[in-house]
């Protein structure tokens, strides 16, 4: 008895999926998401969603928001993430303070979980939108975030 109710409950469970399917194909023409890449690579709209790659962004003085904290770095699971920091003498306090050389950027190793960028306390890297990253050669894959003298943001504190 058990064998006919488990080729009735398959065939019902088929029938189901196939239905949602058929529901999909019929109804979603007009709304279609699909794009016509690269043909319309001017015109292309990423989702606010996609995970591109990390970025630091900079404001018009070259200023950033990452004070070196090193969360970023704890929490990437799999190494994407290097802070390169010294200890320098703050020019305004005169006391000496992390300043970071480099922020740097494994693309190529990156998982894309955002575990950086929630761990991040200041906002200081997000996602970018751009996808485009096929390289013959996978150190091109690695990127420094922080522009040469870029300097940390006024009022952006540990």
């Amino acid at each position: 008895m058990s064998y006919f109710s488990d080729i009735y409950n398959a065939v019902k469970s088929l029938l189901t999926g196939m239905s949602v399917t058929g529901k999909y194909f019929l109804h979603s023409r007009k709304g279609a998401i699909t794009q016509q890449y690269p043909d319309n690579r001017d015109t292309l709209k990423m989702f606010e969603r996609f995970r591109g790659e990390v970025v630091m962004p900079h404001d018009e003085n070259n200023e950033h928001r990452c004070t070196g904290c090193q969360k970023c770095e704890l929490a990437c699971p799999n190494g994407s993430i290097e802070i390169i920091w010294d200890r320098q003498i703050d020019p305004e306090t005169g006391k000496k303070k992390k300043m970071i050389d480099q922020h740097i950027y494994h693309l190529g190793m990156c998982t894309m979980c955002s575990l950086c960028i929630e761990a991040c306390p200041t906002d200081a890297i997000k996602w970018a939108q751009n996808f485009e990253n096929s390289v013959y050669d996978r150190t091109y894959l690695t990127r420094v975030l922080n522009k040469p003298g870029s300097k940390l943001m006024p009022g952006v504190e540990d």
